[in-house]
């Protein structure tokens, strides 16, 4: 994927959150609803899709590293020049669309 970021492919790979199957259903979320996930830095609004089977523990998500994922990471790079990429806290809901008449 590192031949263009804005491919069709980079873009569906990095614009989502991946969620525990068990989660998904735990929360009453189902593949593609959009969720927030918010952290001390800000917060963003991506669509969710099931992690496959056994590849990620419940409690956990994950996002490939790109322009989604890199807006939650704080600006402190500890001297390394990247800024921390994992493990960081977010808190992630269920966006409920608005009824328009």
């Amino acid at each position: 994927m590192n031949e263009s970021k804005f491919s069709k492919e980079y873009l569906e790979e990095t614009g989502v959150v991946q969620i525990c199957p068990e989660d998904l259903t735990r929360l009453g979320l189902a593949a593609g609803d959009l969720v927030c996930i918010r952290s001390e830095q800000r917060s963003i609004e991506i669509p969710c899709v099931a992690a496959k089977e056994k590849e990620l523990p419940s409690g956990l998500l994950f996002m490939a590293y790109g322009d989604w994922s890199s807006r939650l990471m704080g600006s402190d790079t500890h001297g390394t020049g990247m800024p921390n990429s994992k493990g960081t806290d977010v808190y992630l809901s269920k966006v409920c669309a608005i009824k328009k008449d």
